[in-house]
């Protein structure tokens, strides 16, 4: 599959989460975002940045700010075709597509520890509660953030693994379909 190929197939199955994707078609799909989003940077720098400058008598301060419209246009235009891709390119592996996003279920996972256990922390001021709740929250996050470091790195990991041979429960091989 071609870098142009993969972007096609990728944009016309927008929303298609089953089947397989090949190594090509999501590695030259994730290649697309990453020159779009450095292009959309650079567009956004060139374009969209205010730049204050502060004088004072004793000083001068230069501050830049940018709300990034064309990498927020990006962003929203490719979410769903690398969502999709990326669901079929774990079924490739023989993993369910859940674990593409594992990363982010942790994520809201450890913010709810966080907000639910801080919450009911701060209810019991200056009590023994108070103090068994703000354990048990420390205790749960850190593993949690832990497991959040090195989720990322595992699912990389699987998306980069070779196609399982001949046809799994997500469907033929991507590979030999074409042949």
């Amino acid at each position: 599959m071609t870098f142009s190929d993969a972007i096609r197939t990728c944009f016309s199955k927008f929303f298609t989460f089953s089947g397989r994707a090949s190594r090509p078609e999501y590695w030259f799909f994730f290649l697309f975002i990453v020159i779009w989003s450095i292009l959309a940077g650079i567009i956004d720098a060139q374009f969209f940045t205010q730049v204050t400058v502060t004088e004072t008598e004793t000083s001068k301060s230069v501050a830049a700010t940018s709300s990034q419209p064309v990498q927020s246009i990006v962003s929203l235009i490719v979410f769903f075709p690398h969502l999709a891709v990326a669901w079929r390119r774990m079924h490739d592996t023989g993993r369910s597509g859940l674990y593409a996003l594992l990363p982010i279920l942790l994520i809201l996972g450890a913010l709810a520890v966080l907000i639910f256990g801080i919450g009911l922390a701060s209810q019991f001021h200056g009590g023994t509660l108070d103090i068994l709740f703000t354990r048990a929250t420390v205790l749960i996050v850190v593993p949690t953030l832990l497991i959040l470091f090195v989720s990322p790195l595992l699912v990389l990991w699987w998306l980069s693994r070779p196609s399982q041979p001949g046809a799994n429960k997500y469907g033929p091989n991507p590979y030999e379909v074409g042949a």
